[in-house]
């Protein structure tokens, strides 16, 4: 319990809630609720007369996702696909299906980088659980032969999904958190909320209209190489997602050396492209991709991960580098404030 008061407060630091919002009149009431889900902390504020209804069914609507889609949640979409792999199709609900389908989708985009047939190899390492350790050589080449997301059958018009081989596994903790804060977008526009704050873990924030004065939210990007709610950088916006991922989220360390979650299908091991962190910033896309894009360019590093972000109109991204070295795309020039002066801004590649 006292480990999760910890994450509350370091994500808290991290998005500046004006305290003067809080006691405002009835159309800016501020409602917020804060919990424990896809095995993070999430906190969910949202402002007017409707802001208690609209907070408490986005609570409902993640709950209810993660029980779909966590490969850990007995009796899940996923636990199902998984059980029957090589076996038979398995009917899923139609959203676990979207985020498949969609996860598919950045399979192909990243050429393989991203994908969810990955679940062998997270489960052999283990890392964010009490056995996380370092495989040997024979083990990860075993746990290879089950990946290949061109293995994940689709049965589009009953809504059904197969792994084509046994012993292949899923899993979405790359793209289901981007997919939740969709849904709670979409929750908020339902009961006429026009000002919120979406946290999913720090990693996920989407900034729901301005703030309501009207002004910018100001995000802070995570230190990675900082406690957790240490920021060294704000990016300010609205209507905007902010989608990060990095070494330092989850790891274990064995003889001097990091072994971080974010895992390179090609090689077995945790990837290693020049990068502790990536930031993914837009008011273009969905959470749901900026999930997915925030992994992939991590993967792949400053320039081939610039490039393709640069391709794609509206989306932007933030590299951090071992040697405090920060690169930004174009769409960012002079929206991004560096405040820690350990960090060095480039803006351009």
């Amino acid at each position: 319990m006292k480990q999760i008061v910890k994450k509350v407060i370091a994500i808290l630091m991290v998005v500046f809630i004006p305290l003067s919002l809080i006691a405002c009149g009835n159309n800016n009431q501020q409602y917020t609720r804060t919990d424990f889900m896809m095995d993070t902390v999430i906190q969910v504020t949202a402002y007017g007369r409707n802001a208690k209804k609209a907070v408490d069914e986005s609570m409902e609507k993640l709950k209810e996702i993660d029980n779909i889609m966590s490969s850990q949640k007995s009796g899940s979409d996923v636990e199902k696909i998984n059980e029957n792999a090589g076996k038979k199709y398995v009917k899923v609900n139609p959203e676990t299906f979207y985020v498949i389908k969609t996860a598919l989708k950045y399979g192909e985009i990243s050429g393989g980088n991203f994908d969810i047939t990955i679940a062998p190899l997270i489960n052999l390492w283990g890392i964010g659980t009490n056995h996380a350790h370092v495989p040997t050589e024979s083990q990860i080449k075993d746990a290879m032969k089950y990946i290949n997301y061109k293995d994940v059958l689709l049965d589009e018009k009953n809504d059904e999904v197969k792994l084509s081989r046994k012993g292949m596994a899923i899993d979405l903790g790359g793209i289901a958190k981007g997919y939740a804060a969709d849904e709670i977008e979409n929750i908020m526009k339902k009961n006429g909320i026009k000002h919120a704050l979406i946290n999913l873990g720090g990693s996920s924030v989407y900034m729901y209209g301005s703030k309501p004065d009207g002004s910018n939210w100001n995000i802070g990007i995570q230190d990675p190489f900082g406690d957790k709610g240490k920021y060294f950088a704000i990016v300010s916006g609205k209507d905007m997602l902010i989608d990060t991922s990095g070494n330092y989220e989850r790891y274990f360390i064995q003889n001097g050396k990091r072994y971080h979650h974010i895992l390179n299908p090609f090689t077995g091991y945790p990837a290693e492209s020049g990068v502790v962190s990536t930031t993914i910033v837009s008011t273009n896309i969905k959470s749901i991709d900026a999930d997915a894009l925030s992994t992939i360019t991590f993967i792949l590093g400053v320039d081939k991960g610039m490039k393709l972000i640069e391709s794609m109109p509206g989306v932007d991204a933030i590299f951090v580098t071992p040697d405090y070295k920060v690169y930004a795309t174009s769409g960012l020039k002079g929206k991004l404030k560096i405040t820690d002066s350990r960090f060095k801004l480039y803006e351009n590649r």
